[in-house]
């Protein structure tokens, strides 16, 4: 089950049936499959306080993935702080949504076993983000 909520900020205009079905594929895709995620969508000012809480991190970021994953089945806390998700497009000078679901498989793509932070890394995850994205049917 993949459940939606947010925390200080309006709900973004996502189509959550959509969302969750691609969300599905690219799991399947790296074959994973969808046991219990939750997305909880906030502002900068909880992230930071998550990201201090929880991870002794005292800066601002899109997303913070928990992983409780079990096997081959995908478990986790995504928070996204949608204030950053608009800068990094307004940066980036690319489309608010088209980063918000950048942002949102990001996540999901981490649960898969995909990191970011190792030499060489960062350019796989893009790549597998924009396989991701084009799995995506609007």
């Amino acid at each position: 089950m993949i459940t939606y909520s947010s925390e200080n900020i309006a709900f973004p205009k996502i189509k959550r049936r959509e969302t969750s079905a691609w969300i599905r594929r690219v799991a399947a895709a790296h074959g994973k499959k969808v046991g219990e995620i939750g997305y909880l969508f906030c502002d900068d000012e909880k992230i930071l306080e998550v990201n201090r809480e929880f991870l002794q991190h005292d800066y601002y970021t899109d997303i913070i993935t928990f992983d409780y994953c079990e096997g081959n089945t995908l478990n986790g806390d995504l928070v996204i702080s949608l204030d950053t998700v608009r800068t990094n497009a307004e940066q980036q000078d690319t489309n608010y949504n088209e980063e918000l679901h950048r942002v949102i498989i990001h996540g999901i793509l981490h649960l898969c076993g995909i990191n970011d932070k190792g030499p060489g890394e960062r350019e796989i995850m893009e790549q597998e983000e924009n396989k991701a994205l084009e799995m995506l049917i609007n």
